[in-house]
C-alpha cells in the first residue's frame, strides 16, 4: 500500500465512522478502486484502532461516569450492545459481508441510498418532536436495535443509532453522547472478531509500517474533526447535507458499475 492510500483510507475511516455515511460501505468502495486487496483485513483493524482514540479523548468524563456507581449509564450501554452483538456475530458466522459487497460493488448503492433515506427521516423526526426523553434502558435497547442494522456496508451505524433514537424520542445531546459510546465496545469487538479471524486463517501479513503510522494517525485526527462536526450538526438535527451527498456516491457507483 502507498502512502497517499494509506491516508485516504485513513480520512475515510475516521469521518465516516462517526459521519452518518457508512465507513465500511466507503472503505469498500474506495478499496476497490484503488484495487487493494492484500492485507486489507489488518488495515482495517488498526484503522478501527485509530478512530478510537478520539471517541475516548472527546468523551472521557462520560467514560469514567460509566464506571461510578450505580451503574445506569453503564448498563445501558450493556443493553444496547447486546443486539448488534448477537446479530454482528451470527452474520459474520453465515456470511463475510465485506466480500460479499466487494464482488457485488452495485449493492452499496443500495445500502447507501437506505441510509441517505434513514436520515431524511431522521431530521424530519427531529424537528416533529416536542416532548423527548435521556437515556433509559428501553431506548437504550431501541438505539442498540439500530446500531444492529449498522453492520451492513453502507448502512451507517451512527446513522441508524441516532434514526432509532430519534424513534424513541431521545433528546438531541443524549442520543449524540450515547451513540458515540456506543461505538467504543462496536470498535473494540470488531478489532477482536477481525483478529481472530486472522489468526484462524493462519495467513502471513507483511505491512509496510510507514503508509500504516500515516493511514493510523490520519483516522485518529479525521475521527476527532468527526466527532466535533457531528456533535454541532446533531445539536440542529440538519441531516441534509448528508442524504445529497450519499445518494450522489450511490449514484455514482451505480454508474461506474454499469459503465
Amino acid at each position: 500500500m502507498e502512502i497517499y492510500q494509506a491516508i485516504v483510507l485513513g480520512l475515510i475511516q475516521g469521518f465516516a465512522e462517526f459521519l452518518p455515511i457508512s465507513s465500511s460501505g466507503h472503505l469498500i468502495l474506495v478499496a476497490n478502486w484503488f484495487g487493494i486487496t492484500e492485507n486489507a483485513v489488518f488495515y482495517s483493524i488498526m484503522l478501527h484502532l485509530g478512530t478510537l482514540v478520539p471517541v475516548l479523548i472527546i468523551l472521557w468524563k462520560k467514560i469514567l461516569g460509566l464506571l461510578r456507581s450505580p451503574f445506569y449509564l453503564l448498563r445501558c450501554l450493556i443493553i444496547a450492545t447486546i443486539p448488534a452483538g448477537i446479530i454482528g456475530f451470527g452474520v459474520s458466522m453465515l456470511v463475510d459481508l465485506d466480500a460479499l459487497f466487494s464482488q457485488h460493488i452495485y449493492l452499496l448503492s443500495i445500502t447507501f441510498f437506505i441510509t441517505a433515506l434513514k436520515m431524511f427521516a431522521s431530521q424530519q423526526l427531529a424537528k416533529q418532536q416536542r416532548k423527548t426523553y435521556k437515556i433509559n434502558r428501553k431506548n437504550a435497547f431501541i438505539m442498540g436495535c439500530g446500531q444492529a442494522i449498522g453492520v451492513f456496508p453502507g448502512i451507517s451505524r451512527s446513522g441508524s443509532t441516532l434514526f432509532f433514537g430519534y424513534l424513541a424520542k431521545v433528546d438531541n445531546e443524549n442520543n449524540a453522547i450515547f451513540t458515540f459510546l456506543m461505538s467504543i465496545p462496536i470498535i473494540l469487538s470488531a478489532v477482536l472478531l477481525e483478529g481472530v479471524e486472522l489468526a484462524l486463517g493462519g495467513s502471513a501479513v507483511s505491512v509496510d509500517f510507514v503508509p500504516l503510522m500515516f493511514g493510523i494517525l490520519t483516522a485518529m485526527i479525521s475521527g476527532y474533526l468527526s466527532i466535533s462536526l457531528m456533535l454541532n450538526v446533531i445539536k440542529k438535527a440538519n441531516y441534509k447535507w448528508f442524504c445529497i451527498y450519499l445518494l450522489i456516491i450511490g449514484a455514482v457507483n451505480l454508474i461506474v458499475y454499469i459503465a
